[in-house]
């Protein structure tokens, strides 16, 4: 669905961005929208940043035993 922002100061801060950045107003709202989005979800609990790979984790189980190292060596060796 497309944006469509009328609001006088929205107007201003995206043309001094623009003049800031030499982007195109389209580059200057993107690039505001990702920074803004980076910095709320950095701001979250490690927690809830963690969530996903502490549920995958818990899906793959328990650490399987075994010589590890020599199974990773045999993957990438050169024979």
């Amino acid at each position: 669905m497309p944006l469509y922002i009328k609001d006088p100061e929205i107007d201003r801060l995206t043309e001094e961005l623009i003049s800031i950045t030499k982007t195109s107003k389209v580059d200057a709202v993107r690039d505001a929208l990702k920074h803004e989005i980076a910095k709320r979800k950095a701001a979250l609990p490690v927690r809830e940043r963690l969530a996903k790979s502490i549920a995958m984790a818990r899906e793959a189980g328990p650490f399987a035993p075994g010589n590890h190292k020599q199974e990773t060596d045999d993957m990438w060796s050169e024979d």
